[in-house]
């Protein structure tokens, strides 16, 4: 098997996994707060993310270089986890997803202040078109404007941001630093609510997180093995693939069919970054490419080798 091949499959299995998490997510959001559910998915995801940065034979430590962009990072991390966890409990899975599809458009835009990066007129007419699409799928005037919907988009922003940080750090901090900051800046954040939120949890419940944990820490290794394996280029558009996955979950666990609006939107936010990842990946284009430099929204760690 070739090293292209080896790397899209590794790519699909982990927007799979990812998938998965976000439906275990959305079936335990009708009982639990957020706050709870990222605390206990965060705990039992540092036991086997512990055991891998132990094994790494790095000589170095876990002290960062760069502490205020890293907590920065982190920060806006637990920002994009909490609205996005939030959005997965109240809305439709495919119309989460095609809300926070719209994060490499928005990279794209603020990769011109942050970056100092170029981006020509084809790019910004994706973005245009992206946002279009956005639009047709919160239909503002005609349907409610919810607090789900808020949060898909400020999940969206919030890691878009989170990209550009790990983009501005480059190679400077080790990818175990900026795993490591936001699993446990998340777990002290959100243990502080506890008192607040915490409901008594059942043992398949708790499973569930755990399961939630784990899935996480398995996908964020299969999506980091198909970056080492294949190119940004082909690996960042099957992201995608995980609408096909939502519609899947939602018809068969939670009795969800997108309307014409969601599957319209979608499909253009889908083009748009499609068009915006293809026009980086030619030669000549640009210098610093922040989408397909960027590791994807839902790992993070900093820009993947080439």
């Amino acid at each position: 098997m070739s090293a292209l091949l080896r790397g899209l499959l590794a790519a699909l299995g982990a927007f799979a996994l990812f998938s998965t998490h976000d439906a275990v997510i959305k079936s335990l959001g009708g009982t639990y707060q957020v706050f709870q559910i990222i605390f206990f998915s965060m705990l039992f995801a540092f036991v086997p993310m512990s055991i891998i940065m132990l094994a790494d034979k790095a000589i170095d430590n876990f002290r960062p270089h760069f502490p205020v962009l890293v907590l920065c990072r982190a920060g806006l991390s637990i920002v994009a986890m909490s609205c996005g966890f939030y959005a997965f409990t109240v809305l439709p899975l495919a119309e989460v997803y095609s809300l926070l599809f719209a994060t490499p458009l928005l990279v794209t835009v603020l990769s011109v202040p942050l970056l100092g990066e170029t981006v020509r007129m084809q790019r910004w007419g994706a973005v245009l078109v992206g946002l279009i699409g956005v639009m047709i799928v919160l239909r503002p005037g005609v349907t409610e404007l919810t607090w789900g919907h808020i949060s898909g988009l400020t999940a969206a922003g919030a890691s878009a941001m989170s990209s550009i940080l790990a983009r501005k750090l480059g190679g400077k901090e080790r990818p175990a630093v900026l795993i490591l900051f936001p699993m446990l800046l998340s777990m002290l954040v959100m243990s502080m609510t506890l008192p607040i939120v915490y409901v008594p949890v059942s043992l398949p419940d708790l499973g569930l997180m755990a399961v939630v944990g784990f899935l996480s820490v398995l996908a964020q290794l299969c999506i980091l093995g198909a970056y080492r394996a294949a190119p940004a280029a082909f690996v960042a558009p099957l992201q995608y693939s995980q609408i096909l996955w939502a519609t899947l979950f939602g018809a068969l666990f939670f009795a969800e069919t997108p309307d014409l609006y969601v599957a319209l939107g979608s499909s253009v936010i889908i083009l748009s970054g499609i068009f915006v990842v293809w026009r980086e990946s030619r030669e000549n284009v640009s210098d610093q490419t922040p989408v397909l430099r960027t590791a994807n929204p839902r790992v993070d760690t900093g820009p993947q080798p080439k």
